[in-house]
Order: C-alpha cells, then sequence, then structure tokens
C-alpha cells in the first residue's frame, strides 16, 4: 500500500487496508447508522471537498441579480449575515460528525435526536434536493455550453448525465479525485477573477480608476422594485438575503464524508473550522468585488443568460475590453457546474443509503460493489437528473421544472434548521446524562449558542423566502406556493410516519450517545504530528 509522506502513516491494525473492505465480522450494519461503505477517501479530499463542495454557478452567475436588487452594501451584508447563519450550523453538524461517522448522517442524527418521523421526512426532503439539482447543475451546463455553439442542449444534458453516473459508479476515492480536480479549477478560477477585479478598480485595464465609485454613485444601496428610503433598502437587502442562502446551500455537504474517511476525527473538524475561509474567501470577498467593480443598475446582471454573459465578474471584464478572459471564466464555470452535479448525486445517493441503515428503505437500495459504492442508491438517485430535459420544453414542461427548482432550495434552509435542532437534543441529551463535552472527539465552538443561532436563523430564511409575493401588487398564487410549499412537504411525511409507525419523540434521558461511534482500529491512517516547517504547512493545508 502507498505511504503517505505528508505527515500521515498508513496502518493496518486488523489487516486490512484502505483499498480492501473490512471483515464482515467486524461491522455491525444498520446498527448505530452504519452502512456497507467502506473508508477510502483521504484527508485531503475531505479538504478540497469542504472548501468547494456545492460551489457551481450560484456563486459565479447567479450573485448578479441579487447584486441589482439589493446594492453593494445590501449584497455584501447579506452574504456576511447569511454566513453567520452558516457557519453556527458547520460547528454544529461537524461536532456530531467527528462522533458519530454514520452512513448518510443528516437523516440518521434527526432519527436518534429527534424523531425516527423527522429522520424520515429529512431523508425525503434533503434527498430530493440533491436529486433535483443534478438535473439543474446539467441543464445550466447546456446553457453554458450555448455561449460558444449552437450544438443541440439536449446533447450536451446527455453527456453531463452519463459522466456523472460514471463518476459516482467508481470508488468514492474516485469520486474524491474528481472533487479534488473540480476545486481547484474554481479556486483558481476566482483567485484569477480577484486580481483581475483588484487591475480594473485600480485603472489598470483602461485608464479608469473606479475605486468605489458605485458606493457613492447610485450609493450603497438600492431601491427595491421602485420603493424608495429605508424601507426599499431593507427589501433590497431581504431579497438578497433569500438569494446568498441559496448560494450557500451545499456547504454543509462535507460531513457526510464522514463515514467514509480514513480518520474523520482529524479531517471533518478541520472542514468545520475552515468553513470560516470559505465564506470569508468566495462569499464576502466575493460580494465586496462585485460591488467595486460593477454598476447595480447594468442591466446585464438580470438578463437571466445563466452563462458568463449574466456574470458580475464577466460584465466588469468585458466593459474594460478585456476580451479573451470572458471564455476562460464560461469554461470555468462549465467545470464547476459539472462538479456541483456531481456532488449532489453523491450527496442523494448517501440519502438513500442513510434510509436503509435506519430501515426506512428496503436492503436492497443499500447494496454495494466490492469497493463499497452503493450502485444502486447512486442508480436511483442519478434517475432524477434526466428532469433536465424539461427545461428545454416550454410552457408547462419549463414551468414544471422551474417548480422543481423552488422546491429544493427551500428543502435545503428546512435541512439547515433541522440539523441545528439535532444538535440542540443531543447537547441536551449530554447535560441530562451527565457526560461531558471533554469526552468528545472535538467540541465545537460557542455551543449550544451557535445551534440555536443556526436553528433561528435558518428557519427566519425559509418563512422570508417567498417575501416579495406579500407586497403590494405582487400577489401570485403559483409564486406563493413555489415558494412555501417545501413546508408542508417536509411536515406531512412526519405526520404520516408517526401515524404509520407509532414513533415517539426521543428524550434526552433515552437517547442513544454510543452506538455508532468508531471502534478501535476502524482509522485506517494513522496521523503523526508534522516533523518540520514543510510539514506544519502541509498538515495546516491539507
Amino acid at each position: 500500500m502507498e505511504k503517505s509522506t505528508l505527515a500521515e502513516e498508513a496502518i493496518e491494525p486488523t489487516g486490512y487496508n484502505e483499498y480492501d473492505a473490512p471483515p464482515k465480522d467486524e461491522l455491525q450494519l444498520n446498527v448505530g447508522g452504519r452502512g456497507a461503505t467502506q473508508r477510502r477517501l483521504r484527508n485531503y479530499h475531505v479538504t478540497m471537498i469542504g472548501f468547494c463542495s456545492g460551489i457551481g454557478t450560484g456563486l459565479f452567475v447567479g450573485t448578479g441579480a441579487a447584486y441589482a436588487k439589493a446594492g453593494p452594501a445590501g449584497l455584501l451584508l447579506a452574504y456576511i449575515v447569511v454566513g453567520l447563519v452558516l457557519w453556527c450550523v458547520m460547528q454544529s453538524i461537524g461536532e456530531l460528525a467527528t462522533l458519530l461517522p454514520t452512513a448518510g448522517s443528516f437523516p440518521h442524527w434527526a432519527t436518534r435526536f429527534i424523531d425516527p418521523a423527522v429522520g424520515f421526512s429529512l431523508a425525503i426532503s434533503y434527498g430530493y434536493c440533491y436529486t433535483i439539482a443534478i438535473a439543474s447543475e446539467v441543464s445550466a451546463a447546456a446553457v453554458i455550453v450555448s455561449y460558444w455553439t449552437d450544438l443541440t442542449p439536449a446533447v450536451v444534458i446527455t453527456v453531463g448525465l452519463v459522466l456523472i453516473l460514471a463518476s459516482n459508479l467508481m470508488s468514492v476515492r474516485f469520486y474524491g479525485e474528481t472533487e479534488v480536480f473540480g476545486g481547484a479549477v474554481k479556486v483558481l478560477c476566482f483567485l484569477g477573477l480577484v486580481i483581475v477585479s483588484i487591475v480594473i478598480t485600480a485603472g489598470g485595464a483602461n485608464n479608469d480608476a473606479i475605486g468605489f465609485r458605485y458606493w457613492n454613485n447610485p450609493g450603497p444601496w438600492t431601491n427595491y422594485n421602485g420603493i424608495t428610503g429605508p424601507t426599499g433598502h431593507f427589501l433590497g437587502f431581504l431579497s438578497s438575503f433569500v438569494n446568498a442562502s441559496f448560494s450557500f446551500i451545499g456547504v454543509e455537504t462535507v460531513v457526510i464524508t464522514a463515514a467514509e474517511s480514513v480518520n474523520p476525527h482529524h479531517a471533518i473538524p478541520k472542514a468545520a473550522r475552515r468553513v470560516t475561509y470559505r465564506i470569508a474567501f468566495f462569499y464576502i470577498l466575493g460580494a465586496l468585488l462585485i460591488g467595486i467593480i460593477v454598476d447595480p443598475r447594468n442591466p446585464a446582471l438580470v438578463s437571466g443568460s445563466d452563462n458568463a454573459n449574466s456574470s458580475p465578474f464577466v460584465i466588469a471584464i468585458k466593459e474594460a475590453g478585456i476580451n479573451a478572459l470572458p471564455s476562460i471564466v464560461n469554461a470555468c464555470i462549465l467545470v464547476a457546474a459539472w462538479s456541483a452535479g456531481n456532488s449532489y448525486c453523491w450527496v442523494g445517493s448517501r440519502m438513500i443509503v442513510a434510509m436503509t441503515t435506519d430501515h426506512q428503505l428496503p436492503q436492497f437500495f443499500g447494496r454495494v460493489t466490492k469497493k463499497g459504492v452503493p450502485y444502486v442508491a447512486v442508480i436511483t438517485a442519478w434517475l432524477f437528473g434526466p428532469l433536465a430535459y424539461l427545461s428545454l420544453g416550454s410552457g408547462g414542461a419549463a414551468q414544471a421544472f422551474s417548480w422543481l427548482l423552488n422546491l429544493s432550495t427551500v428543502a435545503g434552509l428546512i435541512a439547515w434548521a433541522t440539523l441545528s435542532f439535532c444538535y440542540i437534543r443531543f447537547h441536551a441529551a449530554m447535560k441530562r446524562q451527565g457526560i461531558s463535552r471533554d469526552t468528545l472527539p472535538w467540541k465545537a465552538p460557542l455551543q449550544p449558542y451557535a445551534a440555536w443561532v443556526g436553528f433561528i436563523g435558518s428557519t427566519i430564511i425559509t418563512l422570508v423566502a417567498g417575501f416579495p409575493v406579500f407586497l403590494k401588487g405582487n400577489w401570485s398564487s403559483s409564486d406563493f406556493v413555489a415558494s412555501y410549499i417545501g413546508i408542508p412537504i417536509f411536515i406531512v411525511p412526519i405526520i404520516l410516519w408517526k401515524l404509520i409507525k407509532r414513533t415517539k419523540f426521543v428524550r434526552a434521558a433515552d437517547m442513544d450517545l454510543w452506538s455508532g461511534r468508531l471502534q478501535e482500529g476502524e482509522i485506517l491512517v494513522q496521523r503523526r504530528p508534522p516533523q518540520n516547517v514543510w510539514e506544519r504547512f502541509v498538515d495546516w493545508l491539507v
């Protein structure tokens, strides 16, 4: 077996290694959330997934419409506030994942710490959120390719879907490598945009130094839908607040890697801590740069082209007279879209596996290959991808696709709130059963207060997501349903499962806090302390 020189050493305490499945008699499947997947993701895979997972067209393109509605200050403030909520959610679920690196993680925690009915509903809503997002990203990729060619979008969608299926049916280690590649492209692209933005605002492109011009004219705030004064400014911020939330959804998926990480006790806490850097680097810095280089009144921001033409960065690049970069940025956005779709298929399949471990689906869906790939779950999740062909239609088909996407975004926000509540219940059980948090593999900071901020913040965002329909003259029954039907879709399965299975709310005193923890010999890579400056740098990096 290949050994790493980067401050880690492979060990085989029980006679198997990361390339072979552990002996069956060493694992009790479906106990404590354990599935049949294997630990093949190394720490650098988890690091890159944590830093770049979920970043698709939303960051590079979707920020344009939000900026047009909120202005420079509104966009920046929205990303700071939502970033704080996300940080709190990540600290909560990071601690849980480090302690209980279970298959699929999220539904099992809800089953175990709240109510089995809540776990069942969360698996459905969150799994749907990501499986339908596969269709979203491959259809976005088709639009992006139209930037260069008139190739039939159906061909692009088909190629994208085939590649996603092939990637997810390979070993999870191969999936990790694709995420490393896609993440590297995203980081390099964003670094390039940062440098170009600085050059543009300093006047290096056309000798026109912009500085903070747009913060002065038209000003830091915009008037939402023509509503002037503080009310219009606040509504603009609120609109951008909702858009920012949708851009952030997906960051939390890194903790799902815990069940397939070779060393979750090391990798997951590091990923949870580094979400701070990710929020600051990608989103807050990005929002600040957009407010410097683009006029919020630019009509291209709301053109709805869904490719580089409506990206605020590309708009600024074109206005600065730099002609070669838009195609390069569009290529990076294409890679980001495919990478996000690939990630969404992986997440959706793990939600299905989680349902099998809690006996909420037949065990058939949890079957794995010799390399630990849950192939039935992967194919089941992938089958939602062809819904992307609906986006090619007109009238009812296109409207149906739009509705499906709206439902998926609300489901992600509901998951944030539910997961934060899972931690609140877990923390209460620790206190009730007299177990010190000092016994945990990793203690997240500011708990349980961070979990309460995540729970309350996510709930507020969910409730205000459809606020435009309540403004005077804006009422639309279809928009109202699309914005809020995700809430009853989450609640109804809870009620049905409770009626059918007679489940009960789990009391803190009765909560299982032990099963599903790592056992001796399960960590397949034992880390040693870094020995020199280079190893300390690598240890910090990955």
